[in-house]
């Protein structure tokens, strides 16, 4: 008998896992925020919140807090769209998996990008980002957190034909 995994995610909680799993990267401890872009079912890219490139990261060298932010960090929603301009990647028509609402910036990154949908499962403190995103008509999905475990079945591979 084979065996079966109970709950396989939907589409949304499993770009949302992603998205958790990213922000295991973040280097800044004020906040791990994670964003998967995903245009029909494929991730075009992934980012995390973190230093610029060359630049000393929160968790080793402190945070640069100006009017209680840190600006040493770059977060996570601008990192993946750099990745997709470096790449060449449009990212038109893309939809944001992020670990947390976008702040103001963000938002208006996510909205000039192209992106039309976001999908998140924390929200941050007040920003504009909903007042920018109903003007931009983007799509604004609040779901569960999904589960942090993974559903990892090895128990197939015991029984599994062996090939030379």
């Amino acid at each position: 008998m084979k065996n079966k995994i109970t709950s396989r995610p939907s589409w949304d909680h499993y770009f949302l896992k992603v998205a958790m799993l990213v922000s295991e990267r973040a280097t800044c401890p004020r906040m791990h925020c994670g964003c998967v872009l995903v245009k029909d079912k494929q991730i075009l890219s992934t980012g995390y919140n973190g230093s610029i490139p060359g630049d000393k990261h929160c968790e080793d060298d402190g945070c640069m807090i100006v009017d209680n932010h840190c600006v040493r960090t770059i977060h996570a929603e601008m990192n993946a769209i750099l990745q997709c301009s470096s790449h060449g990647i449009s990212t038109q028509g893309a939809s944001a998996y992020i670990t947390n609402m976008p702040c103001t910036n963000c938002s208006k990154a996510l909205i000039t990008a192209g992106i039309k949908e976001i999908i998140i499962f924390s929200d941050y403190h007040d920003t504009l980002a909903e007042k920018f995103f109903a003007i931009a008509k983007v799509k604004i999905k609040r779901l569960t957190i999904p589960s942090n475990s993974i559903e990892y079945n090895l128990g197939n591979f015991s029984s599994a034909k062996k090939f030379k």
